[in-house]
């Protein structure tokens, strides 16, 4: 089989970037930095939600399966730095060209990860070739929209219409799955400036796992799946996850079967 990544990231404010660009001063603290951000986007926008190039990534969480199991993992360590998180993820994909699988990765995850990248110098050139190096990526290909070699769920299930989009937790919930658990988006930044960013790991890793769920749903509804294969997979994952030693996966499995 096709290896299949899916995956996701979580994301802070780029505090940095947003000083350089602004021309704060450098007694401000990284949360005043923030405030100072959200502020601005409040203003302009009627949200915190800051754009994609002032994000910067802290975590990039990933489920692989392949022909010899199912993994999941977070990229890295916690001490490790951006680029070196960032550079892990291309590289992935440079050693086994993976069939991508996200939720709303073509909308926030790969942008902010090419602005990262292009800030950082990460190279990356399997995931960027549109068929010079390789004549099968002309016609599939990981950049263009309706190219397969990555399925964004999120805008697929919505007919690439933004006003049909549904969140991953609030589908996969429907769909008889955890969800989310004990953490979302909006939370990561308070995380990481209290130092939990092993928490915000655990909560990316969930959240990997739900969207490889939805696909093995999404593959039984377009007849990649038999009924058989669909639970037999299911059942594997959860064979997979409770074999997984740390404590977050017997909260998430708790909440499978509740």
């Amino acid at each position: 089989m096709t290896p299949i990544l899916v995956f996701d990231i979580e994301t802070i404010p780029n505090v940095d970037g947003i000083r350089r660009l602004d021309n704060l001063p450098a007694t401000l603290t990284d949360v005043e930095v923030a405030e100072h951000a959200f502020a601005a986007r409040r203003e302009k926008v009627g949200n915190d939600f800051l754009p994609h190039h002032l994000q910067r990534i802290v975590a990039i969480s990933c489920v692989f399966r392949d022909n010899t199991g199912f993994r999941v993992r977070s990229l890295g360590t916690t001490t490790d730095s951006e680029a070196v998180l960032i550079q892990s993820f291309f590289r992935v994909i440079e050693k086994y060209t993976p069939q991508l699988v996200s939720w709303n990765g073509g909308g926030f995850d790969l942008p902010v990860l090419h602005y990262r990248a292009l800030v950082h110098g990460v190279t990356a050139s399997r995931y960027w070739d549109l068929g010079n190096d390789d004549h099968e990526f002309r016609y599939n290909n990981y950049i263009s929209r309706y190219h397969a070699r990555h399925t964004d769920l999120m805008d697929v299930l919505a007919m690439y219409q933004a006003r049909a989009n549904a969140p991953l937790d609030a589908l996969a919930k429907l769909c008889g799955f955890p969800g989310k658990l004990g953490m979302d988006g909006e939370m990561v930044w308070q995380a990481y400036s209290e130092g939990r960013i092993e928490e915000i790991r655990n909560y990316c890793e969930t959240d990997v796992v739900n969207t490889y769920l939805m696909y093995c749903r999404f593959q039984l509804m377009r007849g990649g799946f038999s009924a058989e294969e669909y639970a037999d997979e299911i059942s594997f994952v959860k064979h997979a996850l409770a074999l997984e030693p740390a404590s977050h996966w017997a909260e998430y499995l708790a909440a499978f079967d509740s």
